[in-house]
Parts: structure tokens; C-alpha cells; sequence
């Protein structure tokens, strides 16, 4: 691969070559030879020599630096921080180099960064000091923040018979050995005897339509409010007001409790109907339950729960009518309710803090594809949300605001 150039230069892939300089010929370097005059160039395997003070932008070599004018991004190894001069190097494949005065790096391969080295005055037959590498995080540090975007929808997988009209997909984000965050899961939820909790070994199975194994449950379950989360699934038992924890890896039944005074089959449901009385979610603080009361008059209950004992730790009364919304989900302790499950164009439409107990009204453009959303649910490890909308198993990508 190319190494940097003059006044703008590129990286470089695996190997570093030098590029022409700014004033005079921009010479290339051999093997391990040095650069000299106006535009140096580094060496390939070995380290050139650092290039006088022309225009030109020094390269760096596969272990080698240097540099006269503008840093340059070499390529394995990485370059050395170039000297004052103008252009600006590029950060390379491999390695990265120095800009402009031994500024920044470029970031490099499989989340490493290379960080160049103090700058020294590099004269002849002195090796330029290798970088340090720094170890970068794949994706963005997990913050939290506030949603102000969801984008279009992806689908992975359709279901194959009117079961799955209706039904509820996911993963686990902290799941529990023998199972990783690539196990998905999925239940379709017509019909009144719901006991089979398909097990696939990754995403791209489930879009075969090849489970690796089919759980019977213990109890049948009640319509899409269910959640996998660390190796339990957790589940609103048919005809209750209550919900269960359904171990994956012993297959029994681990916990089971009331929610005292939830509606349950039909009495509060989401606007789509389907018994969706009792809904589970999972967030970045934990495991909570969407329901709703007599007392609350229909509006929005929110209770966090132990995820081993289920017992509820503490409880929310929002003011958002459950059966005026479609579906709803949590993302860093606030709930966010979607304005209509058959409308393409729908909208986030409300947000409850549970930090600060207040609600505030969205507009946040939300597409139901397919016309008929039954179950929306965040996954806090994934930073997407997954969706089951007439008969596809779809998800969302979505953006927080900086907390």
C-alpha cells in the first residue's frame, strides 16, 4: 500500500511506501534506505532516515519513521511524527502516522490506535521511535442519553405460517454460559396454546428458519410482552396477572409472581389489542414490567423488578393513556411509547423519565413497514430496537443524544 504524499498524502494498506514530496523529485526509498532533500520517502520493510526540511511530507516505513515536512502514515509498522512543515499526512492501514507537527494518529485496524511519539530531531542514521498503540473500543463507550432518532427498519427473518402473524423475537444482552448475545429467540404467539420457545444459534439461522432446539414451556404464554434476559425468559403466564422466569438452561420454571392489580387479558392493552395487557422490557439499568390499573385508570404503570425474584423494587404512574398508544419500550430508565402500529409513518410520540417522574410529547418519525407492529422492544446490548411487524422480525437502529 502507498504510504503519505506531500501536501495531502493517504495511508497506507500493509506495506509503507514513500510518495513524491513537495519541492525537487520526490524520491522513493528502497528497503531500508533513507529519503533525502526535498521529499523524503520511507522504506518498505525497514526504517528510512528522516528527510531534510523540504515541503514535501516524509513517509514512514514498515518499523521506520521520519520525516521532514508533513507527517506521513506508513503502513504496517507505522510512522514516526514528521517535522513542522505544511501538508498534512494521512493515518495509514496498519499504522498511523503524524500530522503536521506530530499531532494526532490515525486510527488503525481492528480497534487500534496509533499514538505517535514525542518529536525528536531526526538526522541521519537516527531511527525514528515506533508508536505506542492504544486499545480502542469497537463501537462508541455506552452511554446514555436521550433517543432523538430511529432509522429504517431491517429485516432478518419472516415467519412461515399465520402463527406468525403475530409473535416476539430477541437476543439476550447479558446472557448466561452455555449461551452468548448470538443465540436469538423467538416465539410465535397466535392461538391460545403458545407453548414453543424456538432456540437458533445466530440471527442468520433464524432467517433459514432452522431452529437448533424448541423449548415447551410450563405454562402457556400470553400474547408478545415477553424478554430474554440473563439466560431466563421472562414471560407473562396465560389467563394472569402475573409473570414467571422460564430458566434456559435447567428449562424450568425459577420464579413466579403477581402484579398486584394489573389488568391482564384485555382489560388494558396496547391500541393493537392481543392481550397485551402486561408487557416486559429490559434497558440498560434492568428489568421492568408495563402494565396498568384500576387505580391508574388506564394510564401507564411502570415497575422495575428483581430479575431473580421478581419482586417489584419500585413502581411509576405515568400519565399516558396504554390503550392510546401502540407499543412501548425503555432505553436508559425512560419509557418511549410509538403512536400507532398500522400508520407507515408513525411517531414516537411520548417519553416518561423515571429519574425525574415527568413526561414529555415527541415527534420522533417512526416506520411500520409492513403495517402491523405486535411487539417493539430495546435491546440494550445491541443499541437497536427489535420488532415483530406482520409476520417479519425486523430491527431498528436508533441514536441517543450525547448524556
Amino acid at each position: 500500500g502507498g504510504g503519505g504524499g506531500g501536501g495531502g498524502g493517504g495511508g497506507g494498506g500493509g506495506g509503507g511506501g514513500g510518495g513524491g514530496g513537495g519541492g525537487g523529485g520526490g524520491g522513493g526509498g528502497g528497503g531500508g534506505g533513507g529519503g533525502g532533500g526535498g521529499g523524503g520517502g520511507g522504506g518498505g520493510g525497514g526504517g528510512g532516515g528522516g528527510g531534510g526540511g523540504g515541503g514535501g511530507g516524509g513517509g514512514g516505513g514498515g518499523g521506520g519513521g521520519g520525516g521532514g515536512g508533513g507527517g506521513g502514515g506508513g503502513g504496517g509498522g507505522g510512522g514516526g511524527g514528521g517535522g513542522g512543515g505544511g501538508g498534512g499526512g494521512g493515518g495509514g492501514g496498519g499504522g498511523g502516522g503524524g500530522g503536521g507537527g506530530g499531532g494526532g494518529g490515525g486510527r488503525g485496524p481492528a480497534g487500534t490506535r496509533c499514538v505517535p511519539p514525542p518529536r525528536v530531531s531526526a538526522g541521519a542514521g537516527t531511527p525514528a521511535r515506533p508508536c505506542r498503540r492504544l486499545r480502542v473500543p469497537a463501537r462508541p463507550p455506552s452511554g446514555c442519553g436521550r433517543l432523538v432518532w430511529v432509522g429504517e427498519p431491517v429485516v432478518f427473518g419472516r415467519a412461515d405460517s399465520i402463527a406468525g402473524k403475530y409473535g416476539v423475537w430477541m437476543k439476550d444482552p447479558e446472557p448466561v454460559a452455555p449461551f452468548t448475545r448470538d443465540n436469538t429467540w423467538r416465539v410465535d404467539t397466535v392461538g391460545t396454546e403458545v407453548r414453543q420457545l424456538f432456540q437458533y444459534e445466530e440471527a442468520e439461522q433464524l432467517a433459514r428458519g432452522y431452529p437448533a432446539k424448541v423449548h415447551i414451556l410450563p405454562r402457556p404464554l400470553e400474547s408478545t410482552g415477553a424478554v430474554i434476559y440473563r439466560g431466563g425468559l421472562f414471560f407473562q403466564p396465560r389467563h394472569s396477572r402475573s409473570v414467571a422466569r422460564y430458566d434456559l438452561r435447567g428449562e424450568t420454571i425459577t420464579a413466579e409472581r403477581e402484579i398486584p392489580g394489573a389488568g391482564y387479558h384485555g382489560q388494558y392493552p396496547y391500541s393493537w389489542g392481543g392481550y397485551t395487557d402486561i408487557d416486559l422490557a429490559v434497558d440498560e439499568t434492568g428489568l421492568w414490567v408495563i402494565y396498568s390499573t384500576e387505580k391508574a385508570r388506564g394510564a401507564i404503570v411502570l415497575s422495575k423488578l428483581d430479575p431473580e425474584t421478581l419482586e417489584i423494587r419500585r413502581t411509576w404512574e405515568t400519565n399516558i393513556r396504554k390503550r392510546g398508544v401502540a407499543n412501548s419500550f425503555l432505553i436508559c430508565g425512560t419509557l418511549y411509547t410509538v403512536s400507532s402500529y398500522s400508520a407507515p409513518n408513525a411517531t414516537i410520540n411520548f417519553a416518561y423519565d423515571t429519574a425525574t417522574g415527568s413526561s414529555r410529547a415527541l415527534s420522533i418519525p417512526f416506520e411500520n413497514r409492513f403495517r402491523y407492529l405486535s411487539m417493539l422492544d430495546y435491546n440494550p446490548a445491541e443499541r437497536q430496537l427489535f420488532a415483530w411487524d406482520s409476520f417479519n422480525m425486523v430491527t431498528y437502529p436508533v441514536r441517543l443524544s450525547r448524556p
